[in-house]
């Protein structure tokens, strides 16, 4: 029998990518619990229809449909995905962030002590750790100090999952990566900005001096390594998933332009003369940095995606994809589900 696993905010970036390589072999069920808020999209999705997948339609926050599915559907684990994500938006309006990262996180520990599971992945973030800037690389055992209100509303809900670990005894893993960059990712955070804009011949908006450091994650590397961590991790315990290479947005942002040009066979330059450079949002950490140590030697994961292959495979997928990009951003993909799926339960969503 096929052991199931429940998969919320799949219809996200990083979710649907886990999905897609949860549903790659037929080793299990997959079930898949996501809102479809603006960043939710069920066209990721469309190519694992028949694949021991299922959607359903519903809000993380809703304690009595979460304790519903883990009741009737009786999951080996739950890895949540499901996240207000972006930090400007944080900034403009930190309500959602709260409601979703902490009061959903804390309706899924609640759910799972009536209906307990196996594993519960928590899927978190190297903001909760703040800036960098002049220190070493953080560690699992790092002090956490947010800076965004999304950043905190992530660092309160790891925490309150750790809490549940040791209070009650839930299977607790907790995975933190970096700047995850790759197809499907919707036209709000840099790269597919940046991308989505110079296809258009508009601005290129970069905030303050470019100076910010990331480490940039292909998302199907730190898929790879999440499903490590579910498999293999000891629960109670956080990883951390990057790189270890560091880029200043800026050098990112000059990279892509070069490579796109090569694509669309215009002269080195064509895109990066649209760089603009605008005022800083607050708070803006200076630089992000991890110790993947722990992961790579008690995992055995190791990034697999060159940055350069990886950014390569990104512009080509986002030039392919112009219509995607336009219905993401028009909110017609909105209409998809009601279009192709019934829902499971009546009145969930």
């Amino acid at each position: 029998m096929l052991k199931t696993i429940l998969v919320t905010g799949g219809c996200g970036f990083i979710g649907s990518h886990f999905i897609r390589l949860l549903t790659s072999d037929g080793g299990c069920r997959v079930l898949n619990l996501d809102k479809l808020t603006y960043a939710g999209n069920l066209e990721n999705l469309a190519d694992v229809e028949g694949r021991n997948y299922c959607f359903v339609r519903g809000d993380i926050a809703d304690r009595g449909l979460v304790e519903r599915i883990l009741g009737e559907e009786k999951p080996w684990a739950v890895v949540n995905f499901a996240a207000e994500s972006h930090v400007d938006r944080s900034i403009l309006d930190s309500s959602p962030f709260i409601q979703t990262n902490i009061q959903g996180v804390h309706a899924l520990l609640e759910a799972l002590r009536k209906h307990p599971v196996e594993r519960f992945l928590q899927i978190s973030t190297d903001e909760v750790y703040g800036d960098r800037e002049g220190q070493e690389p953080s560690e699992e055992e790092s002090v956490l100090v947010p800076s965004s209100p999304y950043a905190a509303s992530k660092a309160a809900a790891d925490l309150l999952c750790l809490s549940y670990c040791r209070t009650y005894g839930l299977p607790i893993l907790i995975t933190r990566s970096s700047n995850n960059y790759g197809s499907y990712q919707f036209p709000e955070k840099l790269l597919p900005l940046v991308l989505r804009n110079a296809l258009a011949g508009m601005k290129l908006p970069l905030y303050g001096d470019g100076g910010q450091v990331r480490d940039w994650l292909h998302v199907e590397d730190n898929c790879r390594a999440i499903h490590a961590v579910l498999n293999d991790g000891v629960t109670g315990s956080i990883y951390n998933i990057g790189t270890g290479e560091e880029r200043t947005n800026l050098d990112v942002i000059r990279t892509l332009c070069a490579v796109l040009a090569e694509h669309a066979g215009t002269k080195p330059g064509t895109f990066e003369q649209n760089i603009q450079f605008v005022a800083d949002r607050p708070g803006h950490d200076r630089r992000y940095a991890l110790n993947t140590k722990k992961i790579r030697r008690d995992i055995k994961w190791s990034p697999g995606i060159s940055f350069a292959q990886g950014l390569d495979d990104t512009v080509r997928w986002y030039r392919e994809h112009g219509d995607w990009i336009t219905r993401v951003t028009s909110g017609e993909y909105r209409n998809y589900y009601d279009s192709v799926y019934k829902r499971r339960w009546q009145g969930s969503a």
